[in-house]
């Protein structure tokens, strides 16, 4: 048995290493504080969980669902966009139910990319983007995303003959693994760049509701003309810690919401319609409930910070996501530098050189966990003797 070169041109997946790694640390009795994956540690919200026992129990909720999802939860969907960033969409067309942001991000690519067909990715980036470019046969060719830029693709920097020959380009803003956020100038600038060159932009909105000191994130269809060349792709997982649920949606350019949608067609039959009915009720969360997640981030954010600061990490506050983004001290490579901690501290950080080769020489800290945890994850650091210097 042979598997087929596209396997085995994927690196290993970062967070099924990351497991591998807790797994043999726990086998040897070390106790793990674990700031890895990005998963919420609070339960999901009460009135979406209260709506979804109700829907699981009615009959007509238990047939196949529609493919692009239900026009309820597509219409909801428009109706979020227009209250939350004045963008009108037509739920019809421009809607497009994902089981989860992740999957429709991993599909877009078999609507669009052929062999060597180039994909302008982030890197560091989420290991997705590069990932599925392979696995459709196409060429990664990495935006460096540099501390010096703010964390933002340089679009002067991309060569000419890249950019004719691109057919997509990712971007993801406030960003996973930096934290880093996106002006309204930055996407005029990028449907600037892909109107020239024909690019479809996907934009990876999964955490435009985590964010902090009264900055909101813009949508790149906000932008005059934007609906031409790009397509938002939006995830319940973070702001309604709804990670297990998988419940999303695409939206923008019909052309390509339609092209993603015969992708679907052909390989899963959507959301159950209970979860569709959740996840509308996740809509109607009141705003406070939202409000009061994101000062909790807010707040170990600060706490994290202020412990780090003793550690000698100067960093400036992050603006979204729940992630911090640190270099390595003694510029040791962060595959080392991790494995060191956990080694001598049972602490669990993700290695940047997994989001890409501009990763290296940093490391991500998901906020995941209650505050006197995290303080007790950089009280061991501080035993440890792990300072930057």
């Amino acid at each position: 048995m042979k598997i087929s070169e596209r396997l085995e041109k994927l690196p290993p997946y970062l967070f099924a290493q990351i497991d591998k790694k807790i797994d043999d640390a726990k086998k040897r009795g070390i106790d793990i504080i674990s700031l890895g994956i990005g998963d919420p540690d609070k339960p999901t919200l009460t009135n979406i969980v209260d709506k979804m026992a109700k829907a699981i129990t009615e009959p007509k909720n238990h047939d196949y669902p529609p493919y692009q999802g239900t026009s309820d939860f597509r219409k909801a969907s428009a109706d979020w966009m227009k209250k939350r960033f004045d963008v009108e969409l037509d739920y019809d067309n421009e809607v497009l139910a994902l089981i989860g942001s992740k999957e429709g991000l991993a599909h877009v690519f078999f609507a669009f990319v052929d062999r060597d067909d180039i994909v302008l990715v982030p890197d560091p980036g989420y290991p997705v983007y590069k990932n599925a470019t392979i696995l459709a046969g196409g060429y990664a060719y990495n935006m460096p995303l540099l501390k010096e830029n703010k964390f933002l693709p340089d679009f002067d920097k991309i060569p000419e003959d890249i950019a004719k020959k691109a057919k997509l380009m990712f971007l993801n803003y406030p960003n996973n693994p930096t934290g880093a956020v996106a002006t309204l100038d930055f996407y005029k600038k990028a449907v600037e760049f892909a109107k020239k060159y024909d690019i479809l932009i996907c934009n990876d909105q999964a955490y435009c509701e985590m964010t902090y000191d009264n900055y909101k994130a813009p949508s790149i269809l906000q932008v005059e003309g934007a609906k031409d060349i790009a397509i938002e792709f939006y995830s319940h997982s973070k702001s309604y810690n709804m990670t297990g649920w998988r419940l999303g949606f695409a939206c923008g350019n019909k052309e390509a919401i339609n092209a993603l949608g015969i992708i679907k067609n052909n390989i899963d039959s959507g959301v159950f319609k209970a979860i569709q009915e959740a996840g509308i009720e996740a809509y109607n969360t009141p705003s406070e409930e939202i409000e009061k997640l994101n000062k909790m981030y807010q707040k170990r954010r600060d706490v994290a910070q202020s412990c780090l600061a003793e550690l000698g990490w100067e960093i400036e506050p992050t603006l979204g996501t729940f992630y911090l983004w640190l270099p390595t001290p003694n510029k040791m490579s962060s595959s080392a530098f991790c494995e060191m901690v956990i080694e001598k501290t049972g602490v669990v950080l993700v290695p940047g050189l997994g989001y890409g080769q501009n990763g290296e020489g940093y490391f991500r800290i998901a906020l995941t966990k209650e505050e006197d945890v995290l303080k007790e994850a950089f009280k061991r650091l501080k035993e440890a003797n792990i300072r930057f210097q």
